[in-house]
C-alpha cells in the first residue's frame, strides 16, 4: 500500500487501488429500459449500454497497461456515468426496482475483506477512492528532484486530497450502510488519506521553497504545517478504528515525518532568533526540536525507510551542532535565561495548499449518457414547475413576514405588553440600559468608588514618601561631604555635592510638582463622587427595576370594572402571541413541503398535459395557504379588539401619567451611568497616573543609590590618600594632575553590587573589536532587568587613556588603589538599541513633565 518516492529526493507515499469482481451492467439496464419504456427506446441507447459496459470493463482491468493519467480520465468519466445511470436507473433489492446488480469491491489495505451492496453509492464511493489513489500514484511519477516536478507533484497530492474530500462529505456515509461494508470507506479513513496528502503536498511546497532560497521565518511556517498535516494524519491511525487496520509501516512512516517537520520547523525559526541575537529562544527551539526527534525514534514502530531515518539523522546532527554554538555564546557572552518549553508560543504556521474543489470535475449535469430516458421537454418543464412553486412559496411568506411586523409596530404604539407587566409588578428596563446598569453593578457600583479613591491616596502617599526618602539620602551625602571638606581642607578635591546632583533635583522637583498637582485632581473626584452621591445611589438599588415607578391602580373606581379590562386585555395578547407561533408553524411548513416535493418521477412517467399536472401539483399547497390567509384576517380583528381594550385600560390607569413619570426614571438612570463612568475614568487614569510615577522614582531612587554608593568609594578611597599625604608616605603618581571633570549622574551601564563583589577583579571575559556587538540586559543588583540609562559611545568607559582609570558612572577619576569597576560584557553602539533592547526611558527629560493646563489635573475632570 505504501510505495517509495521514484525520485529518491525522499520518502512518500501512494495509495494503492480497490479491486473487485467482474460485473455485467449492460443486460439488467437494458432489461429496466425495455420493461419500463420501450424496446425502440433501448435500441437508442445502445450506444450507452456499451460505453457503460466497457468502462466497467476498463475498471476490472486494474490500470495495467495504461498511463495514470490515462487511468485518472477513465475513472472520471465513469463516475460521471454512475451519475446519470443513478437518477435514471433504481438499483436496490426491490422488485420494481433494477434488482440483479451486486457491487462487489475489496478493502484496499485488507484485500480479504470486501463489501458486497445493492446499492450504486458503493461503486462511486469505490471509484472516488481509486481515483485519488491514481492522483497520489501520479504525485510520485514526477521527478521531484526538480522544481517544476515538485510543483506537479504537489498540484497531485492536492487533487488527491480532493478525491479523498468528495468522498468523505458526499458519498462515504452512503456507501457504508448495512453490514457488509468496509473500514476504507469510512468517514475515518478518507478523512486520515486526505491529511496525508495534504502533508505530501505541503512538503513539495516545502522543498520549492528551501530551493528557492526563502528565509528561514518563512521556511519555518511552511514546515510547521507539514508537521501539523501529518499529526492529524497521525492522530487518526494511532485510534480506533484504524489503528488495528494499517499496517506498523505506516504508523511509523507517519509519526517520523510528523517529528521530522516539527523539528525541522524549530531548526528554522531557531535560525531565524540566532539572526537577531535572541539566544535564549534559539536554545529553547532546538532543545524542543531534538525532543521531538528523539521521542518519534523511541516510540515510532519498526519498518520506517532507511533514507527517512538518514534524514532524521543529518537534522538532528545539525541541530545539536548549534545548540552547542548557542549554549557557549550565551554563557559567554548573553547570560539570557533559557525559557522553559512549556512558556514558548506556538510556532507559526502556514498553509500552501487546500484539496482540489472535485464538484466541477466531476459534474455529471451536461452528461449526454442516457439523455433520452429524461427528455429536454421533461427537464423544461421541471424548471417550469419550479419558477411556480417558487413564486408561491415566496409570497406566501412575505405575506407571514409582514403579518409579523404589523403586530409588533401596531403593539409598540400601544406601549403593550409592557404597561401590563407592569401592573403586575414586573418592571423591565430597555435592553441596552439594563446591560449598562448590570455592567457598572458588576464594577462594584457607586460603593466600590470609595475603595478607589483610597487606593488612590495611597498611591499618593507611597510616591510622596518615595521622593521624601531620595532627598534624604542626598541631604545625607551633602553633610558628609561638607564634613569631609572643612575637615581636609584643600587637600579634600572632590567635586562638591550640590553641584553633582543637580540633574537628580531637578527631576525630584517636578515629580513633587506633579504629585501635588494630582492632589488636586483627586480633590475635584471626591468632591464631585460626594455631592453626585445622591445620583449615583440610583444604581445600587438591586433589582434596579425597583427604582422605577409602578402603575398603580385607581384609589377610587365608579363601576369596578379594573379587573375585567385587564383581564380581557391579557387574553387578547395571549391570542396574539398564539397567532404569532402558529405563523412560525406554517412558515417551516412551507419550506418542509417544498423540500420534499419532487416530481421528476411523474413528468417523465406524464403522457398527458404538463399544465394539468402542475395544477394539480400547485393545488396542494391551496390548504397552508387559506390557513395563512386566514390566521392575518384573526390578527386584524384581534389587533382592533386589543386597541379598544388598551384604550379603556389606558384612561382607567391614567397610563399617560405613568409613562412619563417612568421616562423620567429612564433619564435618571441614565445620567448615573454617564455620572458614574465619568467618575471612574478619572480615578482609572489617577491611578495609572501613580503607578507610573511610582516607577518612574524608582529609577530615580535607584540612580541616587548608584550615586551615593560611588561617591562612599570614592570618599573612601580619598581619605586613605590624603592621609598618606599627611604621614608622608604618598608616593610619586599622576594623581597631581588629575582634576575631578565631574558631571551629573547619567547612564551607568554596569550595576554597583558587581562593584561591591568584585572591588578588586575584573571579569573574565569580554567581547573583542572583531566579534558582533550584542545588547543583553545586564544583571542589576535590584529588581531591574536592564539598565535605565546608558553612556554615550563617543566617550566610552573603557576607551584607550594613558592617565588614570576613569569612572565610567560619573567621569571622575581614580584613586592609586582603586582599580575602578569591572568593564562590561557589552560594548554597544547607540544604533543597537534600535534593534535588541529599548530606548533608555529617562536619558534625557523627566517622562511626567508638569501638565502646561495647571487648572486641569493629569486627567480629565
Amino acid at each position: 500500500m505504501a510505495a517509495p518516492s521514484a525520485s529518491g529526493v525522499n520518502i512518500m507515499l501512494a495509495i494503492v487501488e480497490k479491486k473487485t469482481n467482474s460485473l455485467d451492467l449492460y443486460r439488467p439496464l437494458r432489461n429496466y429500459i425495455v420493461i419500463n419504456y420501450s424496446e425502440r427506446e433501448a435500441q437508442n441507447l445502445e450506444d450507452d449500454l456499451q460505453t457503460l459496459k466497457q468502462f466497467r470493463s476498463d475498471i476490472e482491468r486494474g490500470g495495467a497497461g495504461e498511463s495514470l493519467s490515462t487511468r485518472r480520465d477513465l475513472l472520471q468519466n465513469y463516475y460521471k456515468a454512475l451519475c446519470a445511470v443513478e437518477s435514471r436507473f433504481p438499483i436496490s433489492p426491490d422488485r420494481d426496482h433494477v434488482n440483479t446488480i451486486t457491487f462487489t469491491w475489496f478493502d484496499a489495505f485488507k484485500n480479504k475483506q470486501k463489501a458486497t451492496q445493492q446499492n450504486i453509492h458503493l461503486e462511486k464511493a469505490a471509484i472516488l477512492f481509486n481515483l485519488g489513489g491514481v492522483h497520489s500514484q501520479m504525485g510520485l511519477s514526477f521527478d521531484r528532484s526538480s522544481v517544476e516536478g515538485r510543483r506537479q507533484a504537489s498540484h497531485s497530492f492536492i487533487a488527491a486530497a480532493g478525491a479523498f474530500a468528495f468522498l468523505r462529505d458526499n458519498v462515504s456515509m452512503k456507501a457504508s450502510v448495512g453490514t457488509s461494508t468496509t473500514l476504507d470507506f469510512s468517514v475515518e479513513c478518507v478523512g486520515m488519506l486526505e491529511r496525508l496528502m495534504l502533508a505530501q503536498a505541503q512538503e513539495c511546497v516545502y522543498e520549492n521553497t528551501i530551493a528557492k532560497g526563502s528565509s528561514h521565518g518563512v521556511c519555518a511556517k511552511i514546515s510547521r504545517q507539514v508537521g501539523l498535516f501529518y499529526e492529524e494524519a497521525l492522530a487518526a491511525l494511532s485510534t480506533a478504528p484504524l489503528n488495528q487496520h494499517f499496517e506498523k509501516v505506516w504508523i511509523s512512516h507517519v509519526q517520523l515525518k510528523s517529528a521530522l517537520f516539527h523539528a525541522e520547523a524549530c531548526y528554522r525559526y531557531s535560525l531565524e532568533l540566532h539572526d537577531k541575537e535572541e539566544i535564549a529562544e534559539e536554545i529553547a527551539r532546538l532543545k524542543v526540536g531534538l525532543n521531538a526527534l528523539t521521542e518519534s525514534k523511541k516510540t515510532s514502530p519498526r519498518g520506517a525507510a532507511q533514507q527517512l531515518l538518514d534524514s532524521i539523522t543529518r537534522l538532528e546532527s545539525n541541530m545539536s551542532s548549534n545548540l552547542e554554538r548557542a549554549i557557549k555564546e550565551n554563557d559567554r557572552v548573553y547570560l539570557m535565561r533559557i525559557p522553559p518549553a512549556s512558556s514558548l508560543k506556538p510556532l507559526p504556521s502556514f498553509s500552501m495548499v487546500k484539496p482540489m474543489q472535485m464538484s466541477e470535475v466531476l459534474d455529471a449535469s451536461k452528461e449526454k449518457m442516457f439523455a433520452t430516458l429524461v427528455p429536454d421537454s421533461s427537464a423544461k418543464a421541471l424548471s417550469r414547475y419550479t419558477e411556480m412553486l417558487d413564486d408561491v412559496i415566496r409570497t406566501q411568506a412575505e405575506k407571514l413576514q409582514q403579518g409579523s411586523e404589523v403586530a409588533r409596530v401596531r403593539l409598540k404604539e400601544m406601549d403593550l405588553p409592557d404597561s401590563i407587566v407592569a401592573l403586575d409588578g414586573n418592571l423591565v428596563l430597555p435592553a441596552a440600559l439594563k446591560e449598562d446598569v448590570e455592567a457598572v453593578q458588576i464594577c462594584g457600583g457607586p460603593a466600590g468608588l470609595e475603595g478607589e479613591l483610597l487606593q488612590l491616596k495611597d498611591l499618593r502617599r507611597v510616591n510622596h514618601e518615595m521622593l521624601i526618602q531620595i532627598e534624604e539620602q542626598l541631604q545625607k551625602e551633602l553633610t558628609e561631604d561638607i564634613q569631609f571638606r572643612n575637615q581636609f581642607g584643600t587637600r579634600w578635591t572632590r567635586p562638591q555635592s550640590s553641584t553633582l546632583t543637580k540633574n537628580l533635583q531637578d527631576r525630584l522637583n517636578k515629580f513633587a510638582a506633579n504629585l501635588k498637582q494630582a492632589g488636586e485632581s483627586d480633590a475635584r473626584i471626591e468632591r464631585s463622587a460626594r455631592e453626585n452621591s445622591g445620583l449615583l445611589s440610583i444604581l445600587d438599588r438591586r433589582p434596579i427595576e425597583s427604582a422605577l415607578p409602578t402603575l398603580a391602580r385607581p384609589m377610587m373606581s365608579l363601576d369596578q370594572n379594573e379587573d375585567a379590562v385587564v383581564g380581557a386585555l391579557k387574553q387578547s395578547l395571549r391570542q396574539l402571541e398564539s397567532l404569532g407561533a402558529q405563523r412560525a408553524g406554517l412558515e417551516d411548513m412551507l419550506k418542509e413541503m417544498k423540500r420534499k416535493d419532487d416530481i421528476l418521477p411523474k413528468l417523465m412517467a406524464s403522457t398527458g398535459s404538463y399544465e394539468d399536472l402542475f395544477r394539480k401539483e400547485i393545488s396542494k399547497y391551496d390548504q397552508i395557504c387559506g390557513e395563512i390567509a386566514k390566521n392575518l384576517e384573526a390578527q386584524e380583528q384581534l389587533l382592533m379588539n386589543i386597541q379598544a381594550q388598551n384604550d379603556d385600560f389606558s384612561v382607567i390607569f391614567n397610563l399617560e401619567d405613568y409613562k412619563a413619570s417612568r421616562e423620567k426614571s429612564y433619564r435618571q438612570i441614565e445620567a448615573a451611568i454617564a455620572k458614574y463612568r465619568e467618575i471612574k475614568e478619572n480615578i482609572n487614569e489617577g491611578l495609572k497616573f501613580y503607578v507610573t510615577l511610582q516607577d518612574a522614582i524608582t529609577i530615580v531612587k535607584q540612580q541616587s543609590s548608584d550615586f551615593i554608593m560611588t561617591r562612599n568609594i570614592q570618599c573612601r578611597e580619598m581619605i586613605e590618600d590624603v592621609q598618606r599625604q599627611i604621614s608622608g608616605l604618598s608616593f610619586h603618581d599622576n594623581k597631581s594632575n588629575s582634576g575631578y571633570s565631574f558631571s551629573a549622574p547619567s547612564q551607568p551601564q554596569i550595576t554597583y553590587s558587581q562593584q561591591q563583589q568584585q572591588p578588586d577583579h575584573t571579569p573574565s571575559y569580554q567581547l573583542s573589536q572583531q566579534q558582533p556587538s550584542y545588547a543583553p540586559s545586564p544583571p542589576y543588583g535590584s529588581h531591574h532587568q536592564q539598565a535605565p540609562y546608558h553612556a554615550p559611545p563617543a566617550s566610552g568607559p573603557y576607551a584607550p587613556h594613558q592617565q588614570m582609570p576613569v569612572n565610567p558612572e560619573y567621569q571622575q577619576p581614580g584613586f592609586p588603589g582603586w582599580q575602578g569597576p569591572p568593564p562590561p560584557y557589552y560594548n554597544q553602539s547607540p544604533q543597537q538599541h534600535s534593534g535588541a533592547m529599548p530606548r533608555p526611558p529617562y536619558t534625557a527629560q523627566p517622562p511626567y513633565p508638569t501638565p502646561q493646563n495647571q487648572s486641569g489635573g493629569y486627567y480629565r475632570q
